[in-house]
């Protein structure tokens, strides 16, 4: 009996082909916006003296969340700095900076619509749990086919990869939200807008933060992957330290990249007003 063998690829790739061949100047469009973007920002943080960079977004880092996270962020940057990954650090923070922010404004309006609905958090739990199951090449190699080689499709595939957890958290987290604050709620008149940001959110902010946590977490590892495809970044200088059998470059690319994710991760936690985090239980 002949094997018989089933390749989703088989339908895929001829539907990627046709939007390729047919929309080619639609993909062109979306590629020369976030390559914009990602320049630009990269661009700015170069125009000046690395000292110079740090120190602001050390300064910046204080004002927004305490004189902790700006030492933090002044350690950190100053350990990529030293470790000589300053360009690469410069571009991996454009790529992750844009792809976090990219995933929370996708992920957080549509986990609390689907939150509002049984019907739809039914149809979007196996949609969401095949989203975290596949390994992040899936996504990567559609975008690569559509959007070529570099930074763009780096950027788009990490946006799609941080998007799902982001979701998820975001329907537990607004779903979790005690009955009786609700209740409260609608009890003084307030209308859905005014119960969304004075109640809702504000009592799913804890578990919104693990979401913004798994963002920054999966778009770092997504940018190592994305260093294969042109990229750039320090997810290049990995790929450059295997490719060499470099010890000593993989892992001072590692280092920067562990450095970045602790100051970014902080930073974005302790960016939240206090008044918007629930009150403590006395």
């Amino acid at each position: 009996m002949a094997e018989v063998i089933v390749s989703p690829g088989s339908v895929v790739a001829p539907a990627l082909t046709w939007l390729n061949v047919n929309h080619h100047g639609v993909f062109a469009a979306i590629a020369g916006f976030f390559d914009f973007w990602v320049s630009g920002i990269a661009g700015l943080l170069n125009s000046f003296d690395p000292a110079i960079v740090i120190a602001v977004l050390s300064v910046g880092a204080l004002l927004i969340a305490g004189w902790r996270m700006g030492l933090l962020t002044l350690v950190g940057l100053a350990v990529c700095l030293c470790m000589g990954m300053w360009l690469a650090t410069v571009q991996t923070i454009a790529l992750v900076l844009l792809a976090v922010l990219l995933s929370m404004a996708f992920g957080i309006p549509l986990g609390i619509v689907i939150s509002r609905n049984k019907r739809l958090q039914a149809l979007a739990r196996p949609v969401l749990d095949l989203m975290q199951t596949l390994p992040p090449w899936v996504y990567l190699v559609p975008a690569v086919i559509l959007f070529g080689l570099g930074t763009v499709p780096a950027l788009i595939s990490t946006i799609v990869y941080g998007v799902a957890p982001m979701v998820r958290l975001t329907i537990l987290a607004m779903t979790q939200v005690p009955r009786e604050r609700i209740e409260l709620g609608r009890a003084v008149g307030a209308t859905r807008f005014e119960m969304l940001r004075k109640i809702e959110l504000p009592s799913a902010l804890p578990t919104l933060l693990v979401g913004v946590n798994q963002c920054i977490l999966l778009s770092l590892a997504m940018v190592v992957l994305a260093g294969l495809v042109g990229a750039g970044g320090l997810g290049a200088e990995v790929t450059r330290g295997l490719t060499r059998l470099d010890f000593g470059l993989g892992l001072r690319a590692s280092l920067a990249i562990v450095a970045l994710a602790i100051v970014m991760d902080r930073v974005f936690r302790g960016a939240i007003p206090a008044t918007y985090m629930p009150a403590k239980r006395t």
